[in-house]
């Protein structure tokens, strides 16, 4: 059943991704029931891969980049923008805040890491599992938490 869904996913979503986000000719699917939407840009490195049920949400005007051999696990959701949540809790107002996502290159972002709009990942960084990347990384690194900060130096 599992080859069934993943030839599925191959036959229709892939070449889908491929034709509506041209830069992402690199990335590989690894696994099925991704889910990239949104009318934003997304560029790939080479040897990038997505895993089984990632989501990423690139809005109107923001875009999503990945360096080169970035591996981005299962169940991982990237977005480039959301409602602030302060102004909504205090004024009841949505604003929507929106920033562009940056990897850089040899990334490992582990299973069911949440990034959000405006964040950038430097180089050479191990991301754990069940993260919540909440700001930038700027130093190469081991990083894990809620909220995420740093564990160790590569």
């Amino acid at each position: 059943m599992n080859k069934i869904l993943y030839w599925l996913f191959c036959l229709t979503s892939y070449p889908y991704f491929k034709f509506k986000y041209p830069q992402s000719r690199n990335l590989k699917f690894n696994g099925y029931f991704i889910q990239i939407f949104g009318s934003g840009t997304l560029e790939c490195g080479k040897g990038s891969y997505v895993s089984f049920f990632t989501r990423i949400f690139i809005d109107e005007d923001t875009k999503f980049k990945v360096g080169d051999n970035v591996s981005i696990s299962h169940n991982v959701r990237i977005y480039t923008s959301k409602i602030d949540s302060r102004t909504l809790i205090k004024d009841g107002r949505k604003i929507l805040k929106k920033g562009n996502v940056v990897i850089g290159n040899n990334v490992l972002v582990g299973a069911n890491v949440y990034i959000g709009p405006g964040i950038e990942i430097c180089d050479n960084v191990l991301i754990g599992a069940n993260s919540v990347v909440n700001k930038s990384i700027f130093e190469p690194g081991v990083y894990a938490g809620n909220p995420m900060v740093k564990v160790s130096g590569i």
